[in-house]
């Protein structure tokens, strides 16, 4: 193997221990409130509070929607990642160096075989001839898969960085989500401790009650939408924190396969030319030929071992990286419980403008009263006592 090549593979191993060494942040299990938030966060939930405007239905359904369209991008992203990371091309030149030297057979260096008939007929080469030829044939060939690999290697490499960023850029996403849903619980807080007990005792001595109790059911609607918006705000956060493993997940399997391509370009490729290096210069005399043999048995062995390893290596990586994006059981059962609680909202909604509407037919009913009463006594005392 050229010294390049295993500087190379070397190099690449070290980055990966450097990658490795460097633990990312692990991301808040907790949301800070407001009234517990010190400095510059608390700072960040007083500015997303103020993006609120409670008798402006836009700006209450674009609440936090910043974050959302960012982390349907990011996973757009992730899940391109994770269908790169299949086994692919790094696969199949590994695949092709181990059925490059299996193929290359230990017994063409018999050099006591007698040739054929049809090798004397046609002149062919001796056989120590001939597999010096097959062995520089087959060596170019090792070279060229060697280099796809290392090409291979490096992308992978590249890959965990993006990803290091990519994670990096999720998780200021998830933050940002705590950040929107505790100023969010600020607002509600505070329109149930006061803005909204103020309206209800302002609705008594208003001069126009109608106007008032509109007002008051206009709050409480929004204060409603809010809430809902906050709990939106809290499905995507849960699902932004599963992104978070997903990605580093991805990232183990890149480096489980570039440890794979690193075992193979540092050990067995230089194992297997030794033991063709040692079969070429020990095939000169009978015991140089079972020497031979032991050795090719002996590579044989390694080679047999080292594709077992590979496609027990290859398994366990291929299993986990099949389910390495999203547990659908569990999205599913919150899409589910999603939509329960959207259709007990609207049936709650719809009994309570059932109710509001009996309730409004209730006071035109209790107001005509009143007037047919007041013009009464209004008429009773024009007329004076009889």
């Amino acid at each position: 193997m050229p010294k390049t090549v295993h500087d190379q593979a070397t190099t690449a191993s070290a980055q990966i221990e450097g990658l490795s060494a460097s633990p990312l942040p692990m991301p808040a299990q907790e949301i800070v409130p407001l009234e517990a938030a010190v400095g510059p966060q608390a700072q960040a939930i007083a500015q997303r509070l103020a993006e609120l405007d409670m008798g402006s239905a836009q700006t209450i359904i674009a609440f936090g929607a910043g974050a959302q369209t960012a982390l349907r991008a990011i996973s757009q992203e992730m899940l391109a990642g994770v269908k790169a990371k299949d086994l692919g091309p790094a696969g199949q030149s590994l695949a092709e160096i181990v059925s490059t030297i299996r193929g290359f057979s230990g017994s063409e260096l018999d050099a006591n075989r007698r040739r054929s008939w049809w090798e004397r007929l046609t002149g062919a080469a001796a056989p120590i001839a001939q597999f010096i030829a097959r062995y520089e044939q087959v060596q170019v060939q090792i070279d060229k898969i060697t280099e796809n690999l290392l090409a291979h290697e490096t992308l992978l490499l590249k890959d965990i960085k993006a990803l290091d960023l990519l994670y990096t850029k999720t998780l200021s996403f998830y933050d940002e989500l705590a950040l929107y849903i505790a100023a969010g619980q600020a607002k509600v807080q505070r329109l149930d401790a006061t803005d909204l007990p103020a309206l209800e005792a302002a609705v008594a001595t208003a001069p126009d009650p109608v106007k008032a109790a509109q007002t008051l059911r206009d709050l409480r609607m929004a204060r409603d939408d809010l809430e809902r918006r906050i709990y939106d705000l809290q499905l995507t956060r849960q699902v932004t924190m599963q992104a978070l493993p997903s990605i580093r997940l991805v990232q183990e399997n890149d480096k489980s396969l570039i440890g794979k391509i690193n075992a193979t370009l540092i050990n067995t490729v230089p194992l297997w030319e030794t033991q063709l290096a040692q079969a070429l210069t020990i095939q000169r005399s009978r015991d140089a030929a079972e020497a031979v043999r032991a050795a090719n048995d002996l590579t044989n062995d390694l080679l047999t071992q080292n594709a077992q390893s590979l496609g027990e290596a290859n398994k366990v990586v291929r299993t986990e990286m099949e389910r390495g994006v999203f547990d659908i059981a569990a999205v599913k059962t919150a899409n589910d419980t999603l939509i329960a609680t959207i259709q007990d909202s609207l049936a709650i909604a719809d009994a309570g403008k059932a109710k509001r509407a009996e309730a409004v037919g209730e006071l035109a009913k209790m107001e005509a009263a009143l007037k047919e009463t007041l013009a009464a006594a209004k008429a009773s005392a024009a007329k004076g006592p009889a």
